[in-house]
């Protein structure tokens, strides 16, 4: 997939494409999703064959910002996304590839939050800076431009070093054998098309930052069909029941307001690298919505 944002599981299914329910019973691939700030981007730009870094605004179509140098990072980037990027320049390993990662914290410390979430180490970090890495970016085409190299899930892992310490949870599952993924009668349902569907995920954002519950009702009312929203209120479920399942080591505890929480949600991938997400929406995505942004990626 081409660098995007990565879409809410039970959203995915409101124009008609079902895929998602049968990534639910098979993924090829979870991974923790992790709540830090700003996205870092990092490693050798095919178009200078130099170590670069920056935020998600490396990928901008228009206003491309890839920092070569120190002084390349004062010409795109204040204030504190400077200072980390400066550091992220100064201490990431170079590396052929091109990465991206979340930057959980500066080091020193057990408690660290960039978001919405609190992590809590088990140990004192005395590594300079915390970074989340999760995706790994490939020139398939061999365009030699940033803004069109293909997304993957990273399976790779990090080993710390002195200066940078990498947050790569595990995740195991536990699969219930016999079980896969139910047959939908496509016929009784009136999907979307990606106009109206647009408009149904706002409302449905804007119902969570209110903190409404979403149930069929509701749904119905939104999308105009009961039977969808049925569908909609399933894929809910089985999204649940899959996190349920899942067992995560190598992970700093997390908190939102005191709570303990999972984590902030998942990423499932196919062999394709095609990703989707899933979130608890209710607990997670409702405290980011109201939590003060500090910065734009």
């Amino acid at each position: 997939m081409q660098n995007k944002h990565i879409e809410h599981i039970e959203d995915s299914i409101l124009t008609g494409d079902l895929s998602a329910i049968d990534l639910i019973y098979d993924p090829t691939h979870i991974s923790v999703k992790m709540d830090g700030s700003p996205a870092i981007v990092w490693g050798t730009d095919p178009a200078t064959d130099t170590f670069f870094v920056g935020t998600k605004a490396v990928f901008n179509k228009k206003k491309i910002r890839v920092a070569h140098s120190h002084d390349e990072i004062d010409q795109f980037y204040d204030d504190e996304v400077a200072e980390i990027l400066h550091a992220c320049l100064k201490y990431l390993p170079r590396t052929d590839q091109v990465y991206q990662g979340d930057f959980i914290g500066w080091g020193n410390g057990t408690k660290f939050g960039q978001n919405t979430i609190t992590y809590v180490f088990n140990e004192f970090v005395t590594q300079k800076i915390i970074i989340a890495p999760h995706t790994f970016y490939f020139d398939m085409d061999e365009q030699n431009d940033l803004r069109e190299m293909t997304a993957f899930p990273l399976l790779q892992l990090f080993d710390d070093s002195s200066k940078v310490k990498w947050v790569q949870p595990c995740v195991d599952r536990i699969k219930p054998e016999g079980v896969s993924a139910p047959n939908i009668n496509r016929d009784v349902v009136n999907f979307l098309d990606e106009k109206t569907a647009k408009v149904c995920k706002q409302i449905i954002n804007a119902f969570i930052r209110e903190g409404k519950e979403i149930n069929d009702a509701l749904l119905t009312e939104i999308f105009g069909c009961k039977y969808l929203a049925n569908l909609y209120m399933m894929v809910i479920e089985m999204k649940e029941d899959l996190i349920d399942s899942l067992i995560i080591s190598d992970a700093p505890r997390s908190y939102i307001n005191g709570l303990q929480i999972k984590q902030e949600g998942f990423i499932i991938s196919d062999e394709y690298g095609d990703m989707i997400k899933l979130v608890d929406r209710e607990i997670f995505s409702a405290a980011n919505f109201n939590q003060h942004k500090r910065w734009a990626n």
